[in-house]
């Protein structure tokens, strides 16, 4: 599993997310990356149900984390219902 946090003084977490895919987290990544050197809005749309926009600013003033860890058969589990009950409600 891998989580993505932007987590600003003034407004607590900004931004959590995690994905299981390594490319969607990848490019999710270098999107965070290429904000921050071109002093660019991070804004993303999926085109359904998951908009982001964090003004330059406050990105800039945020602390990112970008982490990887293995789940157990059992964590996997619980990711996984919690992902397939979001696809029902949508």
């Amino acid at each position: 599993m891998k989580t993505i946090r932007i987590i600003n003084r003034e407004f607590g977490f900004s931004f959590e997310d995690e994905y299981d895919d390594k490319t969607q987290f990848q490019i999710f990544l270098n999107m965070v990356h290429s904000a921050l050197s071109l002093k660019n809005d991070l804004s993303f749309f999926n085109g359904k149900d998951f908009l982001v926009h964090i003004p330059y600013e406050v990105l800039k003033g945020s602390v990112i984390f970008g982490s990887s860890h293995d789940l157990s058969l059992g964590e996997y589990a619980i990711v996984k219902s919690k992902m397939e009950g979001a696809d029902v409600k949508g």
